[in-house]
């Protein structure tokens, strides 16, 4: 069974098959801030959809991160290894992406296991 959360037309926030969970892309809702503040926005949904499902940021199967300018990737970095426990490093796919919506600096797809 697959279960869906927060359906929409388009998408669905998250999807949970036979113990994985997938999460679509997460940006920041204020996009204004930046890198840093987007990153951490981003983080904080991750987190909060990851709860949800019953899982966490020590459960990262792959993080792929679209990334508009590459001049962030130090600040992006940073904000991201103060979020992930030591020892859970995934693994990881980071490119520069023109993303959806020009003032968006980062967004990032995550699967974990529950």
């Amino acid at each position: 069974m697959v279960q869906r959360f927060d359906v929409g037309t388009r998408l669905s926030e998250m999807a949970v098959h036979n113990g994985v969970c997938y999460l679509a892309g997460q940006v920041a809702s204020d996009a204004s801030q930046d890198i840093g503040g987007q990153t951490r926005q981003v983080l904080a949904a991750i987190d909060a959809l990851l709860a949800r499902a019953g899982s966490s940021k020590e459960r990262l199967l792959m993080v792929q991160i679209f990334i508009r300018d590459l001049a962030d990737f130090a600040a992006m970095n940073a904000v991201w290894e103060a979020w992930l426990p030591a020892g859970h490093a995934p693994p990881r796919a980071t490119v520069k992406a023109e993303l959806a919506k020009p003032e968006w600096r980062v967004e990032m797809v995550v699967t974990a296991a529950l």
